[in-house]
């Protein structure tokens, strides 16, 4: 099961035959568009020569400082991980999670494997299961993180090569919980197949709410699940770095020693000049507050503008609105273009259809709160607008955002 075009490329050919009736904003992309940290480019130009050699494929020595002390800072290792993980450098999460999957397929040697993932899901999970002739597998979660394990089959579970897991969930921003983790890595230990956390988001959590547990964090309890382990994220979304495309995996050094060997002959090195600025921006957290920050404030607006309508849709990490809408998703979406100029995702576009089964985007549109602040908060009353005219109506009554129609 593979995807052949992008929900982006797909939404392109959806609305290219309408003219909007006022200015575009695009809602669409998870593009952060707030400031990067000031220092960034002066960094890399401090260390400008080391473009003139080939990066080490394991990282310099103060990126593996700098990623191994945050992950201990933020996760409240106490060292714990140091002494017992390793970690790579990654040209960026999606590029990690992409080529770690072969490494996975080697090591697993399943005669029939798959990827399991939650579904709607990130794009990069189908890719890779593809590019490793392995099933896709895209499975009901619950709010977004999870399965009911209890109403799966054996036999999935036993082809499973791995469970990627993308805490806090794009597009419903929920977040596994301790009891979460331990419940997925009980079945990873019964079943025999990896772990892929991807926590890209991790860091973009509402300031009133208690921070993601990592499943680094709830690892430090049972470490023999290390070496099921691999947890990905980067420096896109936490401090407005696309670009850079600098980021990490970490696991058990046995498992990161096969994925360095395979990554050695691909050849994905994060050039020096990066990971120095990566290694710069992972020791400072005064930028991630005030990103976190400009978040909450434009999710306020939002509460202010769309709740009385639509009820709670803060979600409790990342910056996607996921509203609940009467109708097809399809029609709502080129119905906002037309009538406000907002460029929106529908929710259907963002999963895949299991046989016999609905698919659990349909009857949701996603909007990314990505641009600032004043011209996400006009666009959000734009989209007001359209369902207080009648022109398509909200649906309402989930326990919590992220629940599954």
């Amino acid at each position: 099961m593979f995807i052949e075009k992008s929900p982006f490329e797909r939404l392109r050919a959806l609305i290219a035959d309408i003219e909007p009736k006022a200015a575009p904003v695009d809602l669409s992309v998870g593009g952060p568009k707030h400031a990067p940290p000031p220092f960034v480019t002066e960094v890399i130009a401090q260390n400008a020569a080391s473009f003139g050699a080939y990066p080490l494929i394991g990282g310099t020595a103060e990126f593996q400082r700098a990623v191994h002390d945050w992950i201990d800072r933020r996760y409240g290792l106490e060292g714990w991980f140091k002494d017992n993980g390793a970690i790579l450098p990654l040209s960026g999460s999606r590029e990690g999670l992409f080529l770690t999957a072969v490494s996975a397929r080697d090591l697993a040697g399943k005669a029939n494997p798959s990827l399991l993932f939650a579904n709607p899901f990130y794009q990069a999970y189908p890719a890779a299961a593809h590019a490793i002739g392995a099933t896709s597998v895209p499975v009901a979660a619950q709010k977004g993180v999870l399965p009911d394990w209890d109403s799966m089959p054996k036999a999935v579970l036993e082809d499973a090569l791995a469970f990627i897991i993308a805490s806090p969930s794009n597009p419903e921003g929920v977040s596994a919980t301790l009891a979460d983790w331990h419940a997925l890595f009980d079945r990873a230990e019964r079943y025999g197949f990896f772990i892929f956390a991807d926590e890209c988001y991790s860091e973009l959590y509402r300031e009133s709410r208690a921070p993601p547990v990592g499943a680094l964090e709830a690892a430090r309890s049972r470490p023999q699940i290390l070496k099921q382990l691999l947890v990905f994220n980067s420096l896109s979304k936490r401090s407005n770095l696309p670009g850079l495309r600098a980021g990490f995996v970490a696991g058990h050094p046995e498992t990161i020693a096969a994925v360095r060997d395979f990554r050695n002959q691909v050849g994905p090195q994060v050039p020096g000049p990066l990971q120095a600025a990566a290694a710069a921006v992972f020791d400072d957290e005064a930028h991630v507050a005030q990103n976190r920050r400009l978040y909450d404030q434009k999710f306020a607006d939002a509460a202010a503008i769309l709740g009385p309508r639509f009820g709670p849709i803060t979600p409790d990490a990342g910056f996607f609105l996921w509203l609940p809408v009467m109708g097809d998703d399809v029609d709502v979406v080129r119905l906002l273009w037309a009538e406000a100029g907002v460029r929106a995702v529908p929710g259907s576009y963002l999963a895949l259809t299991p046989d016999g089964q609905k698919n659990p985007g349909r009857g949701f549109v996603r909007l990314a709160l990505v641009a600032d602040a004043a011209v996400t908060k006009e666009a959000l009353q734009r989209v007001s607008s359209v369902f207080e005219r009648g022109l398509c109506r909200e649906r309402v009554a989930f326990e919590s955002v992220g629940s599954r129609p």
